[in-house]
């Protein structure tokens, strides 16, 4: 996974989550757990692109060379 594309999906979302959280009126608790489930699923995308977690569900340490 490149770089360049990493980091242009965290700056998407986090414009994209700054947006609804600014500009469409919910309560605190429900932008607060919608905060909490796009960061949970952020981490893991980045795990899962990083290989740190595999699609069998084991936990794979990277090698660094």
């Amino acid at each position: 996974m490149p770089l360049i594309n990493v980091v242009l999906t965290l700056v998407v979302v986090g414009v994209v989550l700054w947006l609804i959280n600014a500009y469409i009126p919910m309560q605190s608790t429900i932008k607060s757990i919608l905060n909490v489930v796009v960061v949970i699923a952020v981490i893991l995308w980045l795990l899962y692109g990083f290989g740190v977690i595999s699609g069998s569900g084991s936990v794979h340490m990277p090698v660094i060379k």
